[in-house]
């Protein structure tokens, strides 16, 4: 129905070492994206208005029936909380 140019391909993974992300870290990855752009500081995004908004999409998304998974990280968790994109 749709064409395939333009999506990226298929997880080569096996889909069982996915596991639901917590929506906390979902928040906390939003928020994230929200008050940087690439590693340099975006400063026309409010450091409690990324958390507020990061905290009001995860919610939704929930209510709305989304599931967002994650796979294992390669590397340690405070790599990852300081927007680490590996």
């Amino acid at each position: 129905m749709f064409p395939a140019v333009g999506y990226r391909p298929p997880m080569t993974g096996p889909p069982d070492k996915l596991t639901p992300a917590d929506p906390r870290d979902l928040a906390d990855a939003l928020a994230f994206a929200l008050r940087y752009q690439g590693r340099k500081r975006a400063h026309n995004a409010d450091e409690i208005m990324a958390e507020i908004v990061a905290k009001r999409l995860v919610e939704h998304l929930e209510r709305a029936g989304f599931v967002v998974m994650k796979r294992p990280s390669d590397v340690g968790g405070a790599a990852l909380g300081r927007g680490f994109e590996g």
